[in-house]
């Protein structure tokens, strides 16, 4: 259950919140039994909790709650036009979990929340009837591990296990399992699924120990990803957010160096590349209470669409798209 050295989870969730609906279900019981010692509270619904106001975020993520709770519909929607969807018509994602349990400054996440408490929806099987529905008519694309990172919590509740075990029996089903995690270990006795694609966030280790507060480190991360590129999964590596900070060309270039120099890049998927990208209201909320960092205070634009970036947005990209084809054809290059 341990995620990477000084964190885990069983120092987390000293209360567990449970909707009156949710306390039958095997997966309540499942991750209860995780936490004996834990403060168990029922409540009527998951939102009385996590959209209570005046709640603070940064105080909450240094001793975050869970809450159980039963998902009603919609179990997906449509992926949001500033997200890569590599080329695929029906791009959607899924939340079946609410919240990280990391502390990246840069992260949407606490300006799309007021709550920093995590939420587990136990109902994970009428996720799968309604994507089964949707495929009965088309084929379908679905990231889900966009709001939270599955495989970090798969030591208490294995939704990454049971998405891979759904996937691989429908044809017409792409999913992407995108994770920070080095827990690769809890999946690792799993066939590899051609529907499946595993993708990890990397980041040099200067932005790591800056930036990612709680996430692993580089090296473990590569090392996770080295061990599925060798075990036969379609791996991505998203090179995102690319961030701006003193000496950004030398750490990336090197960071690019070390990744290929420990990763087979013939074994790789894809990629893509993403510059820091946030919506304007989120940015706004977020720069506002983070004085801790200054992942905000760079020089910024806002496009039509209500989209933050950085002035030199492509010019970064650019720069990181030639060193990037050294390594990988361009066919396998998104961003």
């Amino acid at each position: 259950m341990r995620e990477s050295k000084g964190y885990s989870l069983q120092s987390k969730f000293s209360h567990i919140y449970i909707e009156q609906k949710a306390l039958s279900y095997p997966v309540t019981r499942h991750i209860l039994e995780h936490f004996p010692r834990s403060v168990k509270v029922v409540i009527q619904h998951y939102k009385d909790v996590f959209n209570r106001p005046h709640q603070n975020f940064r105080r909450q993520k240094d001793s975050p709650k869970l809450i159980l709770a039963v998902k009603e519909e919609p179990f997906f929607y449509q992926g949001p036009e500033i997200c890569e969807d590599f080329g695929n018509k029906n791009f959607y994602y899924t939340s079946c979990i609410l919240n990280c349990l990391y502390d990246c400054h840069y992260c949407y996440l606490q300006g799309l929340y007021t709550s920093a408490n995590i939420v587990i929806f136990v109902n994970i099987e009428d996720f799968f009837k309604a994507v089964g529905k949707l495929l009965e008519h088309e084929s379908l694309y679905l990231c889900v591990s966009y709001d939270t990172d599955l495989l970090a919590f798969e030591g208490i509740v294995p939704y990454a296990s049971r998405w891979i075990d759904f996937a691989s029996s429908k044809q017409n089903l792409s999913i992407e399992l995108r994770t920070r995690s080095v827990n690769y270990e809890a999946i690792r006795g799993l066939k590899p699924a051609e529907q499946v694609i595993l993708a990890w966030s990397l980041s040099p280790q200067e932005v790591a120990q800056r930036y990612e507060s709680l996430a692993p480190s580089l090296e473990a991360r590569l090392l996770a990803v080295k061990a599925a590129v060798e075990d036969g999964w379609k791996v991505r590596l998203c090179f995102e957010p690319i961030l701006k900070m003193q000496g950004w060309q030398e750490i990336y270039s090197e960071f690019l160096n070390n990744v290929f120099a420990t990763i087979p890049a013939e074994g790789i998927f894809d990629a893509n590349i993403g510059v820091f990208r946030m919506n304007r209201e989120q940015f706004k909320r977020i720069s506002r209470f983070r004085m801790d960092t200054d992942v905000f205070v760079y020089p910024m634009m806002c496009s039509e669409e209500g989209i933050m970036s950085y002035v030199e947005e492509k010019e970064m990209k650019d720069f990181i798209r030639q060193k990037l084809v050294r390594y990988l054809p361009e066919h396998k290059i998104y961003g």
